[in-house]
């Protein structure tokens, strides 16, 4: 009995400490998750002041500029110096923006203040005895600071008769001054020394070390197109500008294009290789990429991770090092050929040289590893290769599973191409192709991610929320309703989140926000359909948002949630589905349509 209880204890001593690394571990995770929703908050609240300011710049220069031993400056007398001076002004209020909405993300409105303030200390270095200024870093400190502080502050409970005035004089008052202080007197000189160490080696790359700084910057920019890494990336080149140095954002701002110019490049190059869906997003990414919107991209990269992203990745690197090597400079927080239309490069030949270069280097690098798959599976299924005569009605051999089929002939299915990541269909024996209308093989009993208590038409039953939050925050209502989300707010902050990074509208009126969270039980998918201009949505193509979906996975689901975006994204990619789910009578018939398209992402 003795042994017994002993082996009980050390059992309840080792599940006792397993739980607590769980639990440690769901922590870290939760904290960076959300360090990087705020800090993703803040930059995208700086972007607009930083082009802004940038592109103002620019234009008063080129317009109005004199050229000087120091280069293009505007006389004083000018009627361009208003608007170099207002550009300048929009510049100064980067580091206080993003200071302010990295805290607002953390302890909501009672941080907002704070991190204004604060951020401007951050920015104002002759209160540390600093002549540079603390500049984006020093900005990110005291953003994270005053958030924290604010938040810790908030969860003091108080008198009700104390309440009310507690967050809108206590809270920011207290933040701002202890905030404030130890930046001055501890955090300040510090962190500026780092910035200007960081802008001064910046300032002094020549040779190997600019191309290296070149390719990392480039690659990082390409390799998740609009990811973590491209933030950091794109932050570390746009927080520089203010200080002066505008050569690691050209690094960016080349490869920036590259990858949604370089798969559309491959699209047209190559049709046959690409599914009829993949052809019309190959032309909707050259007039993305023109414009420097790297998720062009991403339906490739989604269909085909194995030959897309290390293209993409080379590609960018390639173009980041010859724009550094150059000297390339981009005095605007965006990239791709629009921005040295508008005049905001410097060096804009090579500029384009750079983007050229990359986008060939993607095109061709994608093309052999698609051309290298392609070989491989008809070999693994005893095809014909290329050129070799094939039997009547054999289709074109996928990348690596069954021949694409037309999704226009009936009872055929299209293919997701690429690996089981986004087909999703490894877990089912004996399957077929999937996509639209492809139940064949599909395992009985499996509940499909729509149901038609997923399905809200707004356009018949009643008024549509106005914000794209507000609606985010009902799909996720009635994906709680039908038993699959356990914590709404949970899954409404993580999809916000995602949106606040990067917007998830497609074009052509459809948007696909996606959370992976615990507060999500098992995979949903929930879907809105609402008049035209009724809900604001950030769209690439500025068509209103007709089609919204939300998808939502648990924390632990692996790749279901890549699984379901592929096939959601690649028939919504089809205007004829597009039109079924649009001209549906009823919230059954939508539900039909788009468990035909997800039979291959059931889980």
């Amino acid at each position: 009995a003795g042994a017994a209880a002993g082996s009980g204890g050390a059992g309840a001593a080792a599940g006792s400490g397993a739980t607590a690394r769980t639990t440690a571990r769901t922590a870290g995770r939760d904290l960076g998750r959300e360090l990087y929703a705020a800090l993703m908050n803040g930059v995208s609240h700086m972007i607009p002041f930083v082009v802004t300011g940038g592109l103002l710049i620019a234009v008063a220069l080129s317009l109005g500029g004199d050229p000087t031993a120091e280069g293009l400056v505007v006389p004083d007398g000018s009627p361009w110096k208003p608007v170099e001076q207002l550009g300048a002004l929009a510049f100064t209020l980067m580091v206080p923006v993003i200071s302010g909405y990295i805290a607002q993300a953390i302890a909501d409105r009672p941080g907002l203040a704070p991190g204004f303030i604060t951020g401007l200390v951050a920015a104002t270095g002759a209160l540390y005895h600093s002549e540079a200024g603390a500049g984006f870093l020093g900005g990110i400190v005291t953003g994270l600071l005053s958030g924290y502080v604010a938040r810790w502050i908030r969860r003091i409970p108080v008198h009700r008769y104390i309440a009310p005035v507690w967050p809108i004089i206590v809270i920011p008052v207290v933040t701002t001054v202890s905030v404030g202080l130890v930046f001055i007197y501890v955090l300040g000189r510090p962190i500026a020394a780092v910035f200007t160490a960081l802008t001064e080696w910046l300032a002094g790359m020549d040779g190997d070390s600019v191309l290296i700084v070149g390719a990392v910057v480039g690659a990082m920019i390409a390799f998740d197109m609009g990811g973590p890494f491209n933030k950091t990336a794109f932050l570390f080149g746009g927080g520089l500008i203010a200080a002066g140095n505008a050569a690691p954002m050209g690094m960016a701002a080349a490869a920036i294009a590259v990858p949604p110019l370089g798969m559309g490049l491959a699209s047209v190059v190559r049709r046959r290789w690409f599914t009829r869906p993949e052809q019309e997003a190959g032309i909707a990414a050259l007039f993305m990429g023109f414009f420097g919107i790297t998720e062009g991209a991403i339906p490739f990269a989604v269909a085909r991770p194995l030959q897309v992203i290390p293209a993409n990745v080379l590609g960018g690197a390639v173009a980041g090092a010859l724009a550094g090597a150059t000297g390339v400079r981009d005095n605007v927080m965006h990239g791709g050929p629009i921005v040295a239309v508008l005049g905001a490069v410097d060096g804009v030949p090579w500029f384009a040289v750079a983007v050229v270069v990359g986008a060939l280097v993607t095109a061709s690098t994608s093309l052999l590893l698609v051309g290298l798959a392609r070989r491989r599976g008809e070999r693994a299924q005893g095809e014909p290769g290329p050129g070799e005569p094939r039997e009547p009605g054999q289709g074109e051999p996928g990348q690596g599973s069954d021949a694409a089929t037309d999704p226009g002939e009936p009872g055929q299915g299209e293919q997701v191409q690429g690996s089981d990541a986004a087909t999703g269909r490894a877990d089912a024996p004996g399957a077929g192709a999937a996509g639209a209308g492809a139940d064949a093989g599909q395992p009985e009993g499996r509940e499909p991610l729509l149901t038609e208590g997923g399905v809200v038409l707004y356009d018949g039953d009643g008024p549509a929320p106005g914000t794209r939050d507000e609606l985010i925050r009902a799909l996720a209502g009635r994906a709680a309703q039908v038993g699959r989300v356990t914590d709404v707010e949970d899954v409404v902050r993580a999809a916000v989140a995602r949106e606040e990074t990067s917007s998830t509208a497609a074009g052509h009126g459809v948007a696909i926000p996606h959370a992976r969270t615990a507060g999500v039980a098992q995979p949903v998918v929930t879907v809105a359909r609402v008049p035209a201009g009724a809900v604001e949505w950030d769209t690439p193509d500025d068509a209103p948002a007709r089609l919204v979906f939300l998808i939502a996975v648990p924390d632990d689901a692996g790749s279901a949630h890549l699984r379901i975006l592929a096939a959601l994204a690649r028939a919504l990619m089809r205007e004829p589905f597009r039109r079924r789910l649009l001209d549906a009578p009823d919230a059954a018939a939508v539900a039909a349509a788009v468990d035909d398209a997800l039979a291959g992402a059931r889980r």
